[in-house]
């Protein structure tokens, strides 16, 4: 979890990057995706991702066609 004062900075840097007419909406989607991609990124450093197989098996219950 980030502290407060580097949360704080992230938020004003988001609200630089929003075009003029942006909505409490956007905000919240754009927050919310950019949690979810350093939290990926927190867990891929940890070495936690899905193996080759778990993808594959997660592909076919979802009707993916991948070339192996």
């Amino acid at each position: 979890m980030q502290p407060a004062s580097d949360i704080k900075k992230s938020l004003h840097a988001l609200a630089d990057q929003l075009p003029e007419d942006a909505t409490w909406k956007d905000i919240a989607y754009e927050a919310y995706v950019r949690q979810e991609i350093e939290s990926g990124l927190a867990e891929a450093k940890k070495g936690e991702f899905a193996s080759d197989n778990e993808v594959k098996d997660t592909f076919k219950k979802w009707g993916v066609q991948f070339e192996a």
